[in-house]
């Protein structure tokens, strides 16, 4: 992942002004240390540090049309940019980037091309003919972006808050699935696939067709210039991706520059859930795989950079952020540049445990659209942040536009969990996956229990949290909560204690106002936390205050998970490295 920053109509030309947009732009290096760019055409400025992935020989931004009259800095990758080469026949490219399609689609198309784009993305776009500019973001939010304004009527366009917090009078998250217009003067949503609206579809479910679009969407995210890996905590998500990944990698061209066997990695206290079902799927997979272990302590020492980077006071993303955020550094260490991961699939599929009380399947699958629409603030931003922190970046498949459209178009009644029937959450993914003469996974691992990835990397960090907490903030600090923080009022000890650091770093009320509040349990919305009276009483994101469903539920109930029925094999598949579905670059 790249960092962008763009000033806007600023009416500022002076040379203490660029020095100004440099110094911005220096807060987001962290996110591309491989080089930096400014471009300034009056009072407009682009500003962009590089993460080299595609053509890390030339693909240095801003990138320009043939006459240099249209600049675009980019954060992201886009995957079908070979087919769209094809497309544009008649332009001139500068560089071998990925990115470099944008400036001569929009030269094309205007501002409505952005749904040609297949891919992840936040791109500003200045046309120096009229002044003009656009702004976007892709589908979901995968990469971060905040849009802020200025008492001199700029417009500002950054990577991450602290791009322009200092600088702007409001600020807010710029949403995802829309892009910004000049012209237009406000946002405008491109991305509006059916199942937006909510209504419940009616697809009958068709394993092989789940398959197919998520081995398509990880063949796609292996197109890359730089070593990369996979993400394997044993779960069921990133074990399928790691599968795929590695069923598939030796055809491509990173194969070929980089070798065949995959390299994987995952992170957890001693002894963990997470390090031992890694190792187990690792050992199956034959990856070269490699475990971080890191202490309490190491992760509590780590807590104020984490909220520093990722830019949240939400107790969730913080408990699960830490863990990603040490063991980017140590995957960057190897000279790693890129990981795939297993972010959205729960999201998408229902897959967090809370969703076996769901009332019924129109509640069920409008639980999950309310889920992915939030992703930007929850799951997509840790990736992302967390990765970028250290120059890494995360790709994530099940977050593919296709597969997306694919998964949620199914009945959801197919999605429903149902034990007595050995559907457990995510039925639908691990039948799809079900393979009995080539089977992609051993079966504990296609059908282990979902395990938050806070909770995975091992019990004791959510409760060591809670304990350093405790010690840090008494009663009386919570009595007067709600004085202090009168919006997301934290009501326990861990939330204040976050609050108190995010505050520090980010004092504006638009800072507070970009984190998201409300009642969860095991990582609901609020909506969802009324299918259970008892959660009331035991509101905490991790999947453990998921009473009676968890097998370690924090009353310790013990939990029977029951086994699926026997699946009859699905036929093998063959490669789906078709047209269209490009690695080269």
């Amino acid at each position: 992942m790249c960092g962008i920053l763009a000033v806007l109509g600023c009416s500022d030309d002076s040379q203490a002004k660029r020095v100004r947009v440099l110094e911005l732009s220096r807060r987001l290096r962290h996110r591309g240390p491989d080089w930096s760019g400014l471009y300034q055409n009056g009072d407009n400025y682009l500003a962009h540090e590089r993460l080299a992935v595609i053509d890390p020989a030339s693909g240095d931004q801003p990138l320009y049309n043939e006459d240099k009259t249209i600049v675009v800095t980019v954060n992201g990758e886009i995957y079908n940019h070979e087919e769209l080469r094809r497309r544009l026949k008649n332009h001139k490219f500068r560089t071998g980037s990925d990115c470099d399609v944008i400036a001569h689609l929009y030269e094309e198309y205007g501002v409505d091309f952005v749904d040609m784009l297949d891919g992840i993305f936040s791109f500003v776009l200045l046309d120096t003919r009229d002044n003009s500019f656009m702004v976007a973001r892709d589908a979901v939010g995968v990469t971060s972006l905040y849009i802020g304004w200025g008492l001199d009527g700029s417009v500002w366009i950054s990577s991450e808050m602290k791009g322009l917090n200092d600088d702007c009078e409001h600020f807010e998250a710029f949403p995802p699935g829309h892009f910004y217009s000049s012209k237009l003067g406000g946002f405008k949503q491109w991305y509006n696939p059916p199942w937006f609206n909510e209504s419940v579809p009616s697809t009958p479910y068709e394993p092989l067709a789940i398959r197919r679009a998520f081995e398509n969407a990880v063949i796609k995210r292996l197109m890359t210039d730089v070593p990369f890996g996979v993400l394997l905590s044993g779960g069921l998500d990133s074990s399928l991706v790691a599968s795929i990944t590695a069923r598939h990698l030796a055809g491509t061209k990173a194969a070929k520059q980089w070798g065949p066997q995959l390299h994987s990695f995952c992170v957890g206290l001693e002894g963990s859930p997470d390090l031992k079902a890694g190792k187990e799927v690792a050992e199956y997979l034959g990856t070269v795989h490699h475990e971080f272990h890191f202490t309490v302590q190491d992760g509590i020492d780590a807590i104020e950079d984490v909220i520093y980077h990722v830019e949240t006071y939400d107790v969730t993303t913080i408990r699960a952020s830490t863990p990603m955020f040490l063991m980017s550094r140590k995957i960057k260490s190897l000279g790693v540049k890129m990981v795939l991961s297993g972010e959205g699939s729960d999201e998408i599929f229902g897959g967090y445990l809370y969703f076996h009380k769901a009332p019924n399947k129109k509640e069920f699958h409008q639980e999950t659209c309310r889920k992915i629409k939030a992703l930007h603030k929850y799951d997509c931003l840790r990736a992302n942040k967390s990765t970028s922190a250290f120059g890494l970046e995360a790709r994530v498949p099940f977050l593919d536009k296709e597969f997306i459209n694919t998964a949620m178009s199914l009945d959801p009644e197919c999605k429903m969990i149902k034990p007595e029937e050995g559907r457990i959450e995510k039925w639908v993914l691990r039948r799809a996956f079900d393979d009995e003469e080539r089977p992609y996974l051993p079966k504990h691992i296609l059908y282990r229990q979902k395990e938050q990835f806070s909770d995975g990397v091992g019990y004791s960090w959510i409760d060591g949290l809670k304990a350093h907490a405790a010690r840090n903030v008494n009663d009386k600090m919570m009595s007067n909560a709600a004085h202090i923080f009168p919006h997301n009022t934290p009501n326990t000890k861990e939330a204040y204690y976050y609050r108190m650091i995010f505050e520090r770093f980010f004092p504006q009320n638009s800072a507070r106002l970009t984190v998201p509040g409300g009642a969860t349990v095991a990582c609901s919305t609020a909506k969802a936390v009324e299918w259970d009276a008892s959660w009331s009483n035991n509101m905490d994101p991790s999947g453990r205050a998921a009473i009676g469903v968890h097998l370690s539920a924090y009353d310790g109930s013990n939990v029977a998970l029951p086994m699926p029925p026997p699946l009859k094999a699905i036929d093998d598949m063959p490669m789906m490295m078709g047209q269209g579905v490009a690695i080269q670059t």
